[in-house]
């Protein structure tokens, strides 16, 4: 027999132990994702305004800072074997609120994968202007990504396995032919080129740059096999990628005089850099195509009460992304994406807090665990929890000072520690857990 839930890459149930892969391979894609190109743009950005040993700080710190929750929110994700969207159920947000979750990492992730795909697209044709129109590589890129991410996780494992080293491979190059042309001593203790930043403020943008990704770190840590290993891949994956990429990107700033990374890669080393940015995106793009299609179908479960083909959903989200890219349409929903960034950093603090300390659910998920199963009910709405996302949220989005996303973070945990031993974290309502059935 093999389990339908196999088939849809346990999009609404638990990653059984003989579904779970070894550390170093996640650690791969971990890897991928940090070390993407809005890394290396990153570090140009820090490059550009801060010298090489503030940098440093600021990558270390703000390392730290997302390797805590990652670490945090992916054991969580490792002990139960749940995606995010689905987990948010029995972590403090109810049917109701993981419907939320699920609808706007969805929007979210669908909408950064449409943006990727048209910043692939312009760079392709830059580099071959005349051979397709804009619109035609951002589809061409974009259904590439989709037909990989049909395959699943083994499909992006794949993928993975190219692109890091291969990226790696022209980064290195990269660096190593611009900057044969200067002193590297000169470029680690010399002034930054453009207006000065603070350590804290580097660190702020470090942090926030993933923030979003290590929020959805339990869709990849479900496939981890201890918690150990998913202690491993994170420090590996993340420390690797923050500070090779990042001081790559803030060498070449300091070596240029410029922030736009981009430019200077495609004008110096011509195809090369076009590979990088394909490369680049292609690491990104396929977990924000993969964690979209996990919380939209997590949202019409909960919200419809039908169960859809995870397969099928990502080929439509991935062409439906793909067009609006080649429409040009997303290039005006970036503020809006950004507006809704904002509402991520909650969800982690509160799901932290509810399973760690509050506990008002830990026992089901842990009794139905042994089972293999999902809990037998869920609670319908969480009261306390919606306020407390919504208040941390716009925290998150009116306070500017220190690192935002952070403190939106630890508020939420506080209210929810707080609400939780004041007795008011209480379900309104409960309905049965819909429990997908293995087919022949």
């Amino acid at each position: 027999m093999a389990s339908s839930s196999h088939g849809d890459d346990f999009a609404l149930t638990r990653v059984p132990q003989s579904s779970r892969k070894h550390w170093f391979g996640i650690a791969v894609q971990r890897f991928g994702q940090v070390s993407a190109l809005s890394q290396f743009l990153l570090g140009a950005t820090l490059g550009y305004a801060m010298t090489f040993g503030d940098a440093v700080l600021a990558f270390l710190f703000g390392s730290i800072i997302l390797e805590i929750v990652i670490v945090f929110v992916g054991l969580i994700g490792q002990r139960e074997g749940l995606n995010t969207s689905l987990l948010a159920r029995w972590t403090g947000f109810g049917e109701v609120g993981a419907a939320l979750v699920g609808l706007a990492i969805g929007i979210s992730l669908i909408g950064w994968f449409g943006i990727q795909s048209a910043i692939s697209a312009q760079s392709l044709d830059n580099l071959m202007p005349g051979v397709f129109p804009v619109w035609v590589w951002s589809l061409l890129f974009g259904l590439a990504v989709t037909a990989i991410v049909a395959f699943g996780f083994k499909g992006m494992q794949l993928l993975a396995n190219v692109t890091v080293p291969l990226f790696l491979i022209l980064v290195g190059w990269s660096v190593i032919s611009e900057l044969s042309r200067h002193d590297i001593g000169e470029l680690m203790t010399g002034p930054p080129p453009g207006p000065s930043m603070s350590v804290w403020a580097g660190t702020g943008i470090v942090a926030g740059g993933l923030i979003v990704g290590a929020i959805i770190s339990a869709d990849m840590t479900r496939f981890n096999r201890s918690g150990a290993d998913v202690v491993k891949q994170t420090v590996v994956g993340v420390t690797l990628g923050e500070f090779v990429i990042g001081l790559s990107g803030v060498l070449l700033a300091h070596a240029t005089a410029s922030g736009d990374i981009v430019a200077i890669i495609t004008s110096s080393v011509g195809f090369v850099g076009l590979l990088i940015v394909i490369t680049g995106t292609l690491k990104i793009n396929d977990w924000n195509l993969y964690s979209s299609t996990l919380g939209l179908v997590n949202f019409i479960s909960t919200a419809f009460g039908k169960n859809l083909n995870r397969v099928t959903t990502t080929i439509v989200l991935g062409v439906v992304g793909s067009i609006l890219a080649a429409a040009g349409i997303l290039g005006q929903l970036t503020g809006f994406l950004i507006l809704l960034s904002v509402a991520f950093p909650p969800i982690a603090g509160i799901m932290v807090a509810e399973y760690f300390i509050v506990k008002r659910w830990r026992a089901e998920l842990e009794e139905s665990r042994a089972l293999g199963q999902l809990p037998k009910t869920a609670p319908r709405i969480v009261p306390a929890t919606i306020v407390i996302w919504l208040v941390s949220s716009v925290a998150g989005y009116f306070i500017t000072w220190g690192i935002p996303a952070v403190f939106s973070l630890v508020i939420s945990m506080v209210l929810y520690i707080v609400a939780g031993k004041l007795g008011w974290v209480r379900p309104v309502g409960s309905v049965a857990t819909r429990q997908p059935v293995a087919a022949e």
